[in-house]
């Protein structure tokens, strides 16, 4: 199993993309790199294929409303050639509150767009002949009617470094993480918890997986969660608590919120209402409070080394290829020490 961290962008972005090479050195394999609506996640890509050697780059996630799939196909192509082969190139839909208030697009038919999207950056890549595509949410090139009719199918000018960047996709819902299982390289959960995978996603990934074209081999999955390790760690979980609330309670508008119908799904239909009511009526404080224990160590990995390593065992059990790790230094410790540390609980 691997390790994968998230670039934080919750505090100075900058200080914390040149920190990558000191993660680079204490194991890290991968680093996922943010776009929600701040800055750009391929500015920064860049910037990390100049400043490390071996590490994995991925974003995560870019919007698939943000770009068309031909930008899309043509930005993970540059920083594959500026990484020399690191790219990972993470996808998600958002939602429509970003997508229609941030982009001014339409947000329909979001698994569509995703596996759409997925097919003609495979064929942009592959630059075996020039690409026409005819699908729901995609025309290539526009039909006319619906431009100036003088649209010619084209294949990217430069040929890319491989043919084929490893595509991950972001999915909690049924019917996406179906779609993933079948199309995408890896998936991407969040508030992953792996002695529930299979009872909330098990259906799903076991369909796309009978599907699934085996030249592109098993899935991968990058989850974890906020990690701290020792006698006294499991005061850590508290720094989880706030963001539980602000996902459940906030992000996405009610009846369109990902995470609230996962944390329903998990059994805290209930507890995912009053945290939303709460938060929504400025009660942040209690709409963390009312975050109940038992998901919030469900979703963190913090406690002794027994612990930690019993967890990680359910993590490998469920399939998690890449441990995807929040560390939080305990006393004497540096982000890159827990993490060193991990590396050698995995063995």
């Amino acid at each position: 199993m691997k390790i994968s961290m998230q670039l934080r962008y919750d505090r100075d972005i900058v200080g914390a993309a040149a920190q990558v090479a000191e993660f680079e050195s204490a194991g890290l394999d991968l680093i996922w790199v943010p776009e929600a609506y701040g800055y750009d996640a391929p500015s920064f890509m860049g910037f990390l294929a100049a400043r490390t050697e071996r590490i994995g780059i991925g974003s995560g996630i870019l919007s698939v409303f943000s770009r068309t799939p031909a930008l899309l196909a043509m930005t993970a192509a540059g920083v594959d050639a500026l990484s020399g082969g690191r790219c990972h190139l993470g996808l998600g839909s958002s939602g429509p509150q970003v997508v229609e208030g941030l982009h001014g697009v339409p947000f329909s038919s979001p698994v569509a767009r995703t596996r759409e999207t997925i097919e003609i950056m495979r064929a942009f890549w592959a630059r075996d002949k020039p690409v026409s595509y005819h699908g729901s949410s995609v025309q290539l090139p526009l039909p006319e009617g619906r431009g100036s009719g003088l649209g010619i199918p084209m294949k990217l000018l430069t040929p890319p470094l491989r043919s084929s960047v490893p595509v991950w996709v972001a999915a909690l819902g049924p019917k996406n993480v179906r779609m993933v299982a079948e199309t995408a390289d890896g998936w991407l959960p969040m508030f992953f918890v792996p002695e529930w995978c299979d009872r909330v996603w098990g259906s799903a990934l076991r369909a796309g997986a009978a599907a699934r074209d085996p030249r592109l081999g098993p899935l991968q999955i990058s989850a974890g969660a906020l990690l701290a390790i020792g006698p006294d760690a499991t005061r850590a979980r508290e720094l989880a608590r706030g963001q539980l609330a602000l996902f459940i309670g906030a992000m996405g508008a009610p009846g369109h919120n990902y995470y609230y119908d996962l944390v329903s799904r998990y059994g805290f239909s209930e507890e995912a209402e009053v945290v939303q009511r709460l938060f929504l009526a400025g009660d942040k404080a209690g709409a963390a409070a009312a975050v109940p224990d038992a998901l919030l160590e469900a979703t963190t990995l913090c406690g002794t080394e027994s612990y930690v390593k019993d967890r990680l065992d359910a993590y490998r059990e469920a399939g998690v290829t890449h441990l995807q790790i929040v560390p939080v230094p305990r006393d004497g410790e540096s982000e890159a020490s827990v993490l060193a540390r991990l590396k050698d609980l995995i063995g």
